[in-house]
């Protein structure tokens, strides 16, 4: 993170080594998976509007270039829309479009649903008298306008641009850097443009097969891309998932409870003078590093096969690993019935594979192509077990619900009657801070006397009723509640999966058929099976078809893949996808509809409109054995291609210029700063006006290929680049270039090698042969090595060091700091802790493992604040004198940046200095 010095930020000079030790080469960012984390951020307050949205996504693509650091690339990706070009463009097709579907419509509908309980639950603590502050008059986001043909996403790809040409002129990082932006209007998903892009590259003379990829995204499926590029070297970057996350209360603004579980309190004053009142105790995101190579070392112990009848190839059995993931449920379809994978699904197939795959007599994938004959030999033995899979699940709920039932009544046979508060209130051991005084000490003790008589009274009588006041009724006793009746109702289920005639019963239920109509159940295998070569095509060639969708809500079982060896697993070409705004009427509730033109918005919601039914304003959730809503099935009527695109042929006519120009399609572009190779060639282009496609220059661009054409918007040298955000100013000396790109272009039966190419250098391995083992180290717990060097020592502070900051750092309890309560190791006999030996001076070690170039980086307030002179405390160090220093770090070329690096306009500046 950039240290801000006496209120000014300094910028990380991301030119020098990666911190991580480790030197990647391209950056790839799923754009889709920062703009959401930011609508709704867990470590600072939510955006209040667009534009500090936009400056939010700007600052999040800074953390991650910070810790990256690519060298040659960062390709950027937003999900686009649904194209009309050719089958090898990958796009949103109408598998996803489905998804989206659920999605939106759920999300506005549980947004409705929240508005509303929140509303009722408000009331009702007003009239029992209540405290909840007033209720604040904000409109609701709507996360549905990130979606391919909003405004808010032509808005995003201008602030992009502007963005990439200011980081190009300003930060030294990106001098020779290349960077593709691929907005919402160029065709396709994020992450499968960004593998379209890879698979293309790989396939030319020029590429470097030891180009160190990073890709950041939190979907779980670019782990199984990454697997299916077979590079050798690709890393993911995502956040590091924290869970149980505390929030506060949507009412009241206070920490320690749900909405459903407001009593409208009064707040406590927090701190001595309250000075804590509007803090949150939250931790700033981290991010995790993913590094598929080692997953690899796994995947080849795991999967490494002796005797068999056939060649064993690893990168063949990586892409039937791959594979055998789609059975436990993706993006396009619903998981089998009997494969959970928190079951342990993807364990029970690999040792259903390996016992099978002798039969089989080769591998079930080749390059993206099933070979269906063996895949049913697969699945007819998770058939086998089916039963005995549906009967182990229930008992195992069973047992945990047994469990939970004990937890529960031993909590409240633990748990104490009556804990005081105030200054009688119990507190925590080490804590030197006094609570704070009661005005009324012997009404306090009044009270506890009282609650204590109540609770020795109602333990005597236990059939004693209770009145609304709390105090012992004497109208007589009434019925002793259920032993579990704290816990929340179980759905009803009706399939009963772990009794006999479960199959009978399954497809009775959520398909209205009987299981003896064969007919029926070959269809749904059959859609089920094309799915499956479908999604597979789509991970190694492409999209295959764009109106090929799975038209089932549920899947079949395992058991039904009978016969599967002579279904066909071919797909329409030629097919056209939809359009941006097409695309919008196809996912979105009528709810959203103020993202679409009026004539259009009213086909959703006008009851003579031909397409009313697509859009219910409610519908059911199956919750399918799941315990909550989100993890249902939502129980949509599917979109009919052919009626929808009539219906808004009447009210095309109707679109203005600029929302024709929005639904119209759009394609990558390339950006380059002026000390770039390629940004001369890119000049010289623009300088004769060129018509047709030019090659790329590979030796001029770390090998990158593609064909370039002029750019009708194009960001040019010596041109303004005009701001689209207005607290940021405009570029006046810009001299950064950009032009449309386009990848290269193959025959339609191209087929892609899964395979690692050749020259392609094999990562030296990470894993140790006691690393297979669940433990090792004398028996000690193995723990994962962290970071990219396992040479390297992890930084900690020893006795000394704490006690030094006992002495600088503020002792007062909640005090901002980043040691506000540290307790010397030492106290809980800490492996760290050695005696201090005679004569020993009391020097801290804060950076006594930090390497030389980031021994600039200490504890921030050690740089803030002048270490108090008291008895024993350690003098005042030369480092720690040097980082006072008023004028210390300070370079000219950073003055008058504003946050996060960006220039800001002079009026912005002098409102910021009053401020300060």
């Amino acid at each position: 993170q950039a240290k801000e010095c006496n209120g000014v930020k300094v910028p990380i000079d991301t030119s020098k080594p990666n911190p991580n030790e480790v030197e990647f080469d391209n950056l790839y960012l799923d754009m889709n998976g920062i703009i959401h984390p930011c609508t709704h951020p867990e470590d600072k307050p939510a955006p209040k509007n667009e534009d500090e949205m936009m400056v939010a996504i700007f600052e999040y693509i800074d953390r991650i270039f910070n810790i990256v650091r690519p060298r040659r690339l960062l390709y950027m990706a937003i999900d686009g829309v649904v194209s009309i070009h050719t089958v090898r463009c990958p796009a949103a097709p109408r598998a996803k479009m489905n998804q989206q579907r659920s999605r939106r419509f759920r999300a506005s509908k549980e947004g409705m649903e929240a508005a509303e309980e929140k509303q009722k639950i408000r009331q009702e603590i007003l009239a029992k008298g209540g405290f909840l502050p007033p209720e604040e008059v904000k409109e609701r986001f709507d996360s549905n306008c990130i979606t391919p043909g909003t405004e808010f996403m032509d808005n995003l790809a201008k602030c992009l641009r502007y963005y990439i040409a200011d980081r190009l002129n300003s930060d030294p990082g990106w001098k020779n850097l290349t960077v593709i932006l691929s907005d919402a209007s160029a065709p396709g998903e994020g992450e499968h443009k960004i593998m379209d892009y890879i698979r293309r590259q790989r396939a030319q003379p020029n590429h470097d097969p030891n180009t160190h990829h990073c890709l950041c995204g939190a979907d779980a499926d670019l782990i199984m891309l990454g697997l299916a590029t077979h590079e050798p070297n690709f890393t993911i970057i995502r956040e590091e998932f924290k869970p149980n996350k505390p929030k506060p209360c949507a009412l009241c603004n206070q920490m320690g409870h749900e909405v459903k579980d407001c009593q409208g309190l009064p707040r406590e004053k927090q701190g001595k003078h309250d000075q804590f009142a509007d803090t949150l105790p939250v931790s700033e995101q981290e991010f995790i590093f993913i590094r598929l190579c080692v997953l690899r070392e796994y995947l080849e112990r795991e999967l490494t096969m002796a005797s068999l009848p056939f060649t064993f190839d690893f990168e063949r059995s990586v892409d039937d690993w791959v594979f055998m993931c789609f059975f436990v449920g993706n993006d396009f379809l619903p998981h089998l019935p009997s494969l959970e994978i928190r079951e342990g699904a993807i364990d029970r197939l690999v040792n259903i594979y390996k016992n099978v795959v002798h039969k089989t007599g080769g591998y079930l994938t080749e390059s993206g192509f099933v070979n269906l004959q063996r895949v049913q030999m697969i699945m007819l033995a998770v058939g086998e077990v089916e039963d005995s899979i549906f009967k182990k699940r229930k008992d195992d709920d069973d047992n945990f619900k047994r469990r939970q039932k004990e937890k529960r009544k031993r909590l409240k046979r633990d748990q104490p009657s009556f804990i005081p508060g105030g200054q009688f209130s119990p507190q925590a051991l080490g804590n030197r801070s006094s609570p704070q005084a009661i005005s009324n000490p012997r009404q306090a003790a009044f009270e506890m006397r009282m609650h204590d008589r109540q609770n020795s009274t109602t333990s005597a009588s236990p059939n004693t009723s209770l009145t609304p006041d709390s105090s012992p009724s004497l109208g007589g006793g009434i019925k002793r509640k259920c032993e579990d009746s704290d816990s929340e109702p179980e759905p009803e289920d009706n399939i009963r999966l772990w009794e006999t005639g479960w199959k009978q019963r399954y497809y009775k239920n959520k398909f209205d058929v009987d299981a003896s109509d064969e007919k029926f159940r070959r269809k749904v295998v059959q859609s089920y099976v094309e799915g499956l070569c479908w999604v597979l095509r789509y991970y190694y060639q492409g999209c295959a078809s764009w109106n090929w969708y799975y038209p089932f809500h549920y899947a079949p079982f395992a058991s039904d893949f009978e016969g599967i060896a002579d279904m066909p697993s071919d797909f329409e070409k030629g097919s056209k996808p939809f359009k941006p705004l097409e695309q919008l009427m196809g996912v979105f509730p009528a709810a959203s509809g103020n993202f679409l033109p009026p004539t259009w918005r009213k086909l959703m919601t006008d009851p003579e409109s031909s397409i009313i039914d697509f859009y219910p304003e409610d519908f059911a959730i199956d919750l399918n054995g799941k315990k909550y809503a989100w993890q249902g099935v939502a129980l949509l009527p599917f979109v009919d291609e052919r009626r929808l695109r009539a219906a808004l042929e009447e009210v095309y006519p109707d679109l203005t210029p600029e929302e024709s120009r929005r639904n119209s399609l759009g394609g990558d572009v390339l950006f380059v700063g002026k000390h770039h190779p390629l940004c001369d060639f890119i000049v010289e282009q623009y300088k004769t006006k060129a018509t047709e496609a030019v090659d790329i220059p590979p030796e001029l661009c770390h090998g990158i290929q593609g064909k370039l054409t002029l750019n009708d918007n194009a960001v040019l040298p010596d041109q303004v680049v005009e701001s689209p955000v207005p607290m940021l100013r405009d570029l006046t000396q810009n001299s950064a270039v950009s032009i449309s790109f386009k990848d290269p272009q193959f025959a339609e039966d191209f087929v892609f090698k899964a395979t690692v190419l050749p020259g392609a250098k094999k990562p030296a391995p990470v894993l140790k042969p006691g690393d297979w083992e669940k433990t090792n180290n004398d028996g000690r717990p193995w723990r994962p090595q962290l970071g990219f060097n396992r040479d390297r020592k992890p930084v900690h502070l020893d006795q000394s060091a704490f006690r030094t900051l006992g002495h600088t750092m503020p002792r007062e309890r909640g005090m901002p700091g980043m040691y506000p309560n540290a307790v010397p190791l030492g106290a809980y006999g800490s492996p760290y802790t050695r005696p201090l030996m005679g004569g020993q001076q009391q020097i801290p070690k804060l950076l006594s493992n930090l390497r030389p170039q980031e021994s600039w980086r200490g504890p921030t307030p050690l740089f803030q604040q002048t270490p108090q002179r008291t008895a024993g405390a350690a003098p005042l160090l030369a480092w720690n004198r040097m980082l006072q220093s008023p004028n210390q770090f300070q370079p000219a070329q950073y003055q008058g940046l504003g946050p996060m690096g960006y220039p800001q306009r002079p009026e912005d500046r002098m409102d910021r200095g009053r401020q300060v």
